[in-house]
């Protein structure tokens, strides 16, 4: 066998690896979101409590650290909806609160569908041109990094401006991390489905999030 004929088989063996990390990853992110929106409901109609939310939401964020722990177990998998069924349910109140808005279920259908056309349009273009956006890496990091602070120093601030800048800036650096986890599916840089579909989920549900935010704000939310 011929160095090139060898060259074939290992990058047809690397394509056919990407894919199915790709089918498990979007597979188990569209469980996870399903699971996670079944979830959501259950507390809208617990009338959950923004203290229990918040309860909810610190134990996600612990359970994703068991998530990323055990990512390379059979474990991984319950660890996974654990965490997608607490971070649904901690958006329990705030749904309710746009809920109960005149135009409050419009309001979410719409950062729903922002959300969904933000995704697939994002994740088509990364899967269509194979572009490679780790580049975008450092500066990814430094815009969180940047965000967080910001929102931190808000709590004290209450500044409403600066609340609206945050949630765009997020929604734009949540959309350049879909690129950027996508691109690193493609092109081998995370080959573990798990870890794929966290990052993944929580891009999408950072976008929800703040587009609806924003959404409630420019729709007459007071």
């Amino acid at each position: 066998m011929s160095y090139r004929d060898t060259t074939t088989l290992s990058t047809a063996g690397r394509s056919i690896e990407v894919n199915k990390v790709l089918r498990n990853t979007y597979f188990l992110l569209a469980m996870t979101l399903t699971f996670s929106a079944v979830a959501a409901g259950i507390a809208m109609a617990m009338n959950m409590s923004p203290v229990m939310s918040l309860v909810f939401f610190v134990a996600g964020f612990i359970t994703l650290f068991i998530v990323n722990k055990k990512a390379d177990s059979a474990s991984g998998i319950f660890w996974v909806f654990a965490f997608t069924g607490l971070m649904g349910a901690s958006l329990g109140p705030m749904l309710n609160h746009y809920a109960s808005l005149a135009n409050g279920p419009a309001l979410i259908m719409q950062a729903l569908g922002g959300t969904a056309l933000i995704f697939f349009s994002l994740s088509a273009y990364a899967l269509t041109t194979r572009k490679d956006f780790s580049f975008m890496g450092g500066f990814l990091m430094v815009g969180l990094i940047v965000v967080l602070v910001a929102a931190l120093a808000n709590i004290f601030l209450a500044i409403p401006a600066l609340s609206l800048t945050i949630s765009a800036v997020i929604i734009l650096l949540m959309s350049a991390l879909i690129l950027f986890d996508t691109s690193r599916i493609i092109h081998g840089g995370e080959t573990n489905y798990i870890r794929a579909t966290v990052g993944l989920y929580l891009n999408v549900f950072n976008i929800f999030v703040n587009l609806l935010q924003l959404l409630g704000v420019f729709g007459g939310d007071d």
